[in-house]
């Protein structure tokens, strides 16, 4: 944000802990959160660390990124050894190479399309994710979304620091412990979100030039190896079921990014093209997702007829990729920079997972985003620790969990959006964002959201618990909770809806 924002923000909402002018006395600043609050405007005066994240960005007061960013920053993102772990799926499913391919392409692209249109709302109105979905959940409903959020960034961000130091502990040849790769993967990753939406951006512009390459290598080495022939080892309506339960894993990879997106678009002008925008994150986030995933798929495929490599995986993903890679000095020298592939990741949820937890409620938007971002990076420590001796359970449950609940989220967006307000932002009163009685109340999209709750629970398959409905499909169960979040949600929100703006008016 340039100094004329901050100055007509400060004009219009003057705080004690505000840094003066020249030539006025300082104002002591009195508290604790009153105290962060004065050096983060200070720092932002001085390093512009963001300290006015939350305010709708208005069009005059927008430094808008290289239009590429919206591509690269996702690439940047996914491009990582989580993405390459979850690539293994297939086979823990028992599915072939080429379902699992098949399955990998199309069920990411979907994924990436729910958030490539989400992603369209962020430059018009100049409002976070979160802000956005008050104007169709309501303002009070849209909490859960914000702890939802925050949820999904502790966990993404976590699965990201088990693999980093999965590598960290490869490449040191067990000297450093996964734990201690943990807490170095968040450290760094703390650093570049601390200093806002610039730093974040900054970094993922290009870091994912240096994970390309590496990825290049790693296929130009083991791609070969790669096991077509080999047949699915269910059959039947358990190989289907397994399917749909490796496509919601897949799919909830991808339409994560969809309850956050719009916090990274906020400073492209308003007249950016929606197509333009649509393009540049669907793809930016299907390509080099399905990268590290068919990767992962490739070699998993191998495991059969190479002990050498079945051996390494038993002892890790960085294990694995150690073996692959030759010569062992060139393997830990490629290691140690796919470490860094995690930060790309971790920059966004730690910095998406302040935001969320400042929308959570008025009073929690008191407290400076420094405070948020670090309480997320401890909570992100405290989870990578423990979970890291279980990552594919981690990767299985969790990023199936993701997809459930952004699939009514964004159905909800969606027929708001064209339904109830003609598919214009002019029918959104923009200033309103942060003022309840100009809101809707939520009735219809509380309830709606916990209808498509009500499919989730009787479609999912979790390790610990599979619904009514996923259990008849095959031994395993398959998993159809984004499909029915999606009916669900859809047949409550429309008449609902219209119900409330008959009767509420709003």
């Amino acid at each position: 944000m340039d100094s004329r924002g901050l100055d007509a923000e400060e004009k219009a909402q003057p705080e004690p802990t505000s840094i003066p002018v020249e030539g006025e006395a300082p104002v002591k600043p009195r508290g604790l959160l009153s105290r962060i609050r004065y050096y983060e405007e200070l720092l932002d005066r001085k390093l512009g660390i963001e300290s006015h994240s939350l305010d709708r960005v208005l069009p005059e007061n927008r430094k808008p990124p290289n239009s590429l960013t919206m591509a690269f920053m996702w690439a940047s993102a996914t491009m990582n050894i989580s993405c390459f772990s979850t690539g293994f799926l297939g086979k823990e499913f028992g599915l072939s190479l080429g379902q699992t391919i098949a399955i990998t392409i199309c069920a990411t692209l979907l994924g990436a399309a729910v958030t490539g249109w989400c992603a369209t709302m962020g430059p018009g109105t100049g409002l976070r994710q979160v802000a956005i979905s008050r104007y169709s959940l309501g303002f009070y409903p849209s909490s859960i979304i914000a702890a939802l959020n925050v949820i999904e960034q502790l966990g993404w961000a976590s699965v990201n620091c088990i693999t980093g130091g999965l590598a960290l502990s490869a490449v040191s040849d067990g000297h450093v412990s996964i734990a201690v790769g943990v807490v170095i993967v968040a450290c760094v990753s703390f650093l570049f979100s601390f200093v806002g939406l610039r730093g974040v951006l900054m970094y993922e512009q290009y870091a994912w030039i240096l994970f390309f390459i590496i990825f290049m290598i790693i296929y130009g080495e083991s791609a070969h190896r790669a096991n077509l022939a080999a047949p699915a080892t269910v059959t039947g309506l358990t190989r289907s079921g397994n399917a749909l339960s490796l496509i919601g894993v897949i799919y909830g990879s991808s339409a994560s990014w969809s309850s956050i997106v719009s916090d990274f678009y906020v400073h492209y002008p308003v007249n950016t093209p929606k197509i333009k925008i649509f393009l540049y994150t669907t793809l930016g986030i299907t390509i080099p997702t399905c990268i590290g995933m068919l990767l992962g798929a490739c070699i998993s495929s191998a495991l059969g007829t190479n002990p050498e490599w079945a051996a390494a995986y038993d002892n890790g993903i960085g294990e694995i990729l150690k073996t692959i890679i030759y010569p062992g000095g060139f393997a830990k020298f490629l290691l140690v920079l796919l470490v860094l592939s995690g930060i790309g990741v971790n920059c966004i949820a730690i910095y998406s997972g302040a935001l969320s937890a400042q929308l959570f409620a008025k009073p929690f938007a008191k407290a400076p985003r420094i405070v948020w971002s670090f309480l997320v990076f401890v909570c992100i420590l405290l989870l990578g620790i423990a979970g890291r001796d279980h990552l594919l359970d981690v990767l299985e449950n969790f990023l199936s969990l993701l997809g459930y609940w952004n699939t009514s989220f964004f159905v909800i967006l969606f027929t708001e959006h064209y339904l109830f307000r003609g598919g214009s932002l002019a029918n959104y009163d923009l200033d309103a964002w942060d003022t309840p009685s100009k809101m809707p109340v939520g009735y219809a999209g509380l309830t709606a959201f916990l209808c498509g709750a009500a499919g989730w629970i009787v479609g999912m398959v979790e390790t610990y618990y599979v619904g009514a409905i996923a259990k008849m499909i095959g031994q395993d169960g398959g998993d159809v909770a984004n499909e029915l979040a999606l009916v669900f949600t859809s047949v409550a929100y429309i008449p609902l809806r219209k119900l409330e703006l008959k009767y509420v008016g709003r």
